[in-house]
């Protein structure tokens, strides 16, 4: 990159952009530079060359690491393939000999990566590395630090992750017999996940006992249970393939009642008694990440980890101030445009929010109703999407409710290949002046579009699949933004919702490093982001408590936006008349997730190449 693009970027952020920072980010992820000739290489190459020696050495490392890996996941979450674990008949072992064997084996495969002659890989192998090696030290960083010690936070858990499993496919009496064995494993899951909490307890790395309140509901939803068919884990019983006969369906249904009943209820029940008796009381008053042990570079890795950055907290707090000063100034010319008056010029801005907030027409009467509204601003989409992206995915996704058993804790909306689950709890605090940025960033072309692309490039390792937290996030807020170029924003108040949600991942950078460096309350933080956005208390509270229990993961968003953000505007510079959007959307989506110094690098190479034509 030229000196004089180091100026430009310096006048947009200089704490995120100056060369030290990115020097840095890429010298751990580019190792020192030295594959910036061969990312070129990879995305201009044309045939394919025969495998190297080093090339064959490198990818025996990542295929056995990647099918070692694959055979840890339990498709327990949101964003696993709960049909990759169908046929397993128990869930994961947490065990700290467990982690303690997990470590030492990704110590094993860094050890091999160390010995590895990067300079003798081919430039298509010499890229997979940037991306790879960066997955497994945060991996590894993960187990020094026993994060499994400390696992769920005030968005997510174990327990209710458990929900995600009853997703999967069972398509014959093998897999639901595996289904049961897995719910009959569930006492056993549970008791290693207490072990690991109490363990966390006794040396201070808790989730904060401020955001502990009414998170216990969630457990107690199963523990009370009367009626194992009422239990979100019997969904798989409820659609059993008509290829099974009938008498075999029943006795099937007849095991997985049972499991449930003796096994899944009772686990629950004892879980809500640690967690009410023991976890509650004695979780740590402190809020910061930095007050954990050895915390301040437990915070630092949390960064790295999500936004495959080197920068410290200082920086970050600073770049957030910055984007909400810009953006409010953007919202202001907003209530302008509406004739807004509000009681004084001093009071404007708050009243403009307390009036979004309470308006009746801003809100839907029925889970149903929004979840319509949010069909309809994806099928709009449908129809612009294809002017912007040059390669579309073939796979589709389906709009379905948050769970109940996660709905009250969880944030607006989440998406992923196959699903953009909608939360319609608590519909006074869902607007829906912000569905349309939600429904950009969830589905298409965010997450649901952005992922499926990512299933769809099979010729990729299975690594380059891995979800990187900058890149997709960074992506689907880029995504609100090309919403406004779509013309998906059809009112003032929507456009407000735009400015809102980015508004709300700028406050995430002063906040996140508020409270975990600077030694903000939670007060603090509710404040800043009740006083600077249109959400709903309901989703200041939330999420909020989300930041804090979930140290650096909400960094992501607002820098991986301002990173593609940039290269799009550098593009647009440098190329002039021969800048093709849909093309330069292709090169940010065609790699998989890729850390974001890496994608800058991709970007640049094709710069170069379209000024050569």
């Amino acid at each position: 990159m030229s000196r004089a693009g180091w100026v430009s970027l310096r006048a947009i952020h200089p704490a995120l952009l100056s060369p030290p920072d990115w020097i840095a980010s890429v010298k751990r992820l580019l190792l020192a530079l030295c594959l910036l000739p061969a990312l070129a290489a990879a995305q201009t190459a044309a045939p394919a060359v025969q495998p190297t020696a080093a090339d064959n050495a490198f990818q025996s490392i990542y295929q056995t690491e990647w099918t070692w890996r694959t055979q840890q996941s339990s498709g327990g979450d949101e964003d696993g393939d709960p049909n990759a674990a169908a046929r397993n008949r128990s869930l994961p072992d947490v065990s700290p000999q467990a982690q303690a064997n997990k470590l030492a084996y990704l110590e094993g495969v860094l050890k091999q990566l160390d010995g590895v002659n990067v300079r003798a890989l081919s430039a298509g192998e010499q890229l997979n590395y940037a991306i790879y090696r960066p997955q497994i030290e945060h991996a590894a960083a993960a187990l020094r630090f026993r994060d499994y010690e400390m696992p769920f936070n005030s968005d997510s858990s174990f327990w209710s992750n458990l929900d995600f499993m009853a997703r999967a496919e069972l398509r014959d009496a093998a897999a639901y017999h595996a289904y049961a064995a897995r719910l009959r494993d569930v006492p056993r899951y549970f008791d290693q996940q207490i072990a690991n909490m109490r363990a966390g307890l006794a040396r201070g790395f808790s989730v904060p006992r401020a955001v502990l309140t009414g998170r216990d509901d969630s457990i107690a939803m199963t523990a009370h249970l009367k009626d194992p068919e009422a239990a979100s884990l019997w969904a798989p019983y409820t659609r059993m393939p008509s290829t099974i006969p009938a008498e075999e369906q029943a006795a099937l249904r007849a095991e997985g009642r049972a499991a449930i009943a003796d096994a899944v209820i009772p686990a629950f029940s004892k879980l809500l008694t640690f967690f009410r008796q023991d976890y509650m009381p004695k979780a740590r008053t402190t809020l910061a990440a930095e007050a954990l042990p050895n915390g301040k570079a437990w915070y630092r890795e949390q960064i790295r980890a999500y936004t495959t950055l080197d920068l410290s907290p200082d920086d970050i707090h600073a770049i957030g101030l910055q984007e909400v000063a810009s953006i409010h100034a953007e919202m202001d010319a907003i209530i302008d445009q509406v004739g807004f008056k509000g009681r004084s010029p001093q009071t404007r801005f708050a009243d403009f929010l307390s009036f979004l907030r309470s308006d009746p027409q801003f809100y839907a009467k029925t889970p149903q109703e929004l979840l319509n509204d949010a069909a309809w601003i994806s099928k709009r989409v449908d129809g612009e999407v294809g002017k912007i992206i040059g390669t579309l995915p073939r796979g589709r996704f389906t709009i379905v409710p948050v769970p109940a058993s996660i709905a009250p804790f969880w944030t607006a909306g989440r998406g992923g290949a196959g699903t953009y689950w909608l939360n319609t709890y608590d519909l006074p605090s869902r607007p829906l002046y912000n569905l349309p940025a939600l429904t950009l960033h969830e589905s298409s072309p965010g997450h649901s579009l952005q992922q499926s692309l990512v299933l769809e490039q099979g010729e990729l390792p299975g690594f380059r699949k891995e979800y990187i937290s900058a890149y997709g996030e960074g992506w689907g807020l880029y995504s609100e933004w090309l919403g406004k170029e779509m013309g998906i924003y059809q009112t003032p108040y929507e456009d407000f919702g735009r400015l809102t949600y980015a508004m709300w991942r700028a406050c995430r950078l002063v906040i996140d490093t508020g409270v975990h460096h600077k030694g903000w309350t939670r007060a603090q933080a509710l404040a800043y982001l009740r006083d600077n956005t249109a959400l709903s208390e309901h989703e200041v509270t939330t999420e909020v408590d989300r930041y804090i229990s979930w140290p650096g993961q909400a960094l992501s968003y607002k820098l991986g936006e301002l990173t593609i953000r940039r290269l799009r505007s550098e593009a647009e510079t440098a190329l002039g008349s021969k800048f093709d959007e849909r093309a330069f959307h292709d090169v940010i989506l065609s790699q998989g997730s890729v850390p974001l110094p890496v994608l800058e690098a991709q970007v640049h190479t094709w710069m170069v190449a379209q000024q050569a034509k």
